[in-house]
């Protein structure tokens, strides 16, 4: 093969690639969905929970006091 052709095979290779799904099918997105609300839901457990307003409140009292540990 010349070097032409194997430029052109490469090329068509490429854009068919490139030409593949669009997108997301709606059992994609619904899955997403799922998934997105479940993470939001267990970080907003994580930062509602109390170790979390702990560390937040030792935080702003030793930079109120200084800094010192």
């Amino acid at each position: 093969m010349s070097a032409r052709s194997n430029r052109w095979t490469a090329t068509r290779r490429l854009r068919a690639l490139l030409r593949g799904d669009g997108g997301m099918s709606t059992a994609e997105y619904a899955m997403g969905t799922v998934a997105a609300v479940a993470f939001a839901s267990l970080l907003y457990d994580v930062v509602t929970g109390n170790s979390v307003k702990d560390a937040l409140a030792g935080l702003i009292a030793r930079g109120l006091e200084g800094g010192d540990t």
